[in-house]
């Protein structure tokens, strides 16, 4: 059985944690991508690094309490936590997406 992807609570999000995850430029490529696309497969985002950076990246904006994986056979599948943004800190993301430049290798 596989292990269980851990995911903070709504109350567990914390703000300081959201600005980090969103301060890298590959992850907000990450996220400006899944707020364009919806849920997407991990696989979806290669052309922004190797597969071992990417889990890493993957990793940081889950833990933030950003992203959401699901598993669905062999794949995970990765959505945005916009709903659970925006009930703990209104505004934020909405902000964060409007503002956030493309990476220009990326655009």
């Amino acid at each position: 059985m596989a292990k269980e992807i851990y995911h903070p609570t709504i109350e567990q999000i914390d703000l300081s944690a959201v600005l980090d995850a969103m301060s890298d430029p590959t992850r907000r490529d990450i996220v400006l991508r899944l707020a364009e696309l919806g849920e997407e497969k991990c696989s979806a985002f290669l052309d922004f690094g190797s597969k071992t950076n990417l889990t890493y990246h993957y990793g940081r904006l889950r833990e933030a309490g950003i992203t959401s994986t699901r598993v669905e056979g062999t794949q995970r599948l990765i959505s945005l936590r916009l709903d659970d943004l925006e009930a703990r800190f209104p505004g934020l993301m909405t902000a964060i997406l409007l503002a956030a430049p493309r990476s220009k290798s990326k655009a």
